[in-house]
């Protein structure tokens, strides 16, 4: 039983500290991103919500694409959309690459399904209920184009980085 414990306690420390670098990696690219509106699409998260979703789980890619959001907002190279933006991505990969329609050797490409939380579920959140709550209203079109225009781009580097990894574990 104690063998048990340990083990658990070192999954867990494990999926922490990965998860960790992933918010970490998030935070440190977040410079780059481009505003469109109320918005700064930044395909660097999504490539985070790929990889973390795939490799983590839904829960912990959540919870890593919280914290980058959190930390992103509170240094400025994030709005209030950030959440919306990220938060769903992760949680649809996550949940996704546990599908056995991707099986052993074809979870990497679950990564590519980030744009289907981002996109349609998280610009829903976005202009129906964030965005006007924080006074920052823009259209669901609007917003759908612009986190596309962020997670297309990042999910197809979060897919390239899996397959580079998987193709390196061998």
């Amino acid at each position: 039983m104690e063998w048990r414990c340990n083990q658990m306690n070192r999954d867990a420390i494990r999926r922490l500290t990965l998860a960790g670098v992933l918010a970490a990696t998030a935070v440190l690219l977040s410079g780059i991103s481009f505003p469109i509106g109320p918005t700064r699409t930044f395909p660097f998260q999504h490539t985070v919500n790929a990889v973390a979703g795939v490799l983590l789980g839904p829960w912990w890619a959540a919870g890593a694409a919280l914290v980058a959001s959190i930390i992103r907002n509170a240094m400025g190279t994030g709005t209030i959309f950030a959440f919306p933006g990220s938060l769903p991505g992760a949680l649809v990969v996550g949940f996704a690459s546990r599908l056995p329609i991707f099986g052993k050797g074809r979870r990497h490409w679950a990564a590519l399904l980030e744009p289907l939380g981002t996109g349609p579920i998280g610009a829903g959140l976005s202009a129906y209920l964030i965005g006007p709550a924080a006074g920052k209203a823009a259209g669901f079109g609007f917003l759908l184009s612009a986190f596309l225009a962020s997670s297309i781009p990042g999910a197809c580097l979060g897919f390239i980085l899996l397959w580079a990894m998987r193709r390196i574990k061998g």
